[in-house]
């Protein structure tokens, strides 16, 4: 960013929701101590036979898919490089589309999370909406 940008201050900003943030934390701390739990073996028995170290796969859970969603939505923004380029892309209509699943879920679960599960959802639609809406502007600018 130049600092002419950085002094705009018209501009949105991103404001960090801390309580997403541990929330994340505690649930991928909670995924990490189940798969040292699991059983050898449980995970990963194609990599076995295939000569590789066996992954560890976190169970299905909302958290998770919400996860995996918001991971897919922050790739396409650029916020998460390539790992085999090590390049950040930016395609917004696959971002948007993607924010749109995630819609979509919020719509066809409503009245049917727990109340920890409509917060982590909220926050997620939240955070990637105004980092749609920076890149958006940063695109367009």
């Amino acid at each position: 960013m130049s600092e002419e940008e950085n002094q705009n201050s018209d501009k949105p900003e991103i404001i960090v929701d801390e309580d997403w943030k541990s929330q994340a934390q505690a649930e991928k701390q909670k995924l990490s101590e189940e798969a040292e739990a699991a059983p050898p073996g449980a995970a990963g028995a194609g990599d076995q036979a295939a000569g590789k170290e066996p992954r560890s796969i976190p169970p299905a859970s909302f958290p998770v898919l919400v996860s995996s969603m918001v991971t897919q939505i922050l790739f396409a923004l650029g916020a998460i490089e390539d790992p085999q380029t090590r390049k950040r892309y930016l395609d917004l209509s696959l971002a948007k589309h993607n924010i749109d699943m995630l819609s979509v879920l919020e719509e066809k679960t409503k009245g049917n999370l727990t109340e920890q599960e409509q917060k982590l959802l909220d926050s997620a639609l939240y955070e990637v909406r105004m980092a749609y809406v920076q890149s958006a502007q940063g695109k367009g600018g």
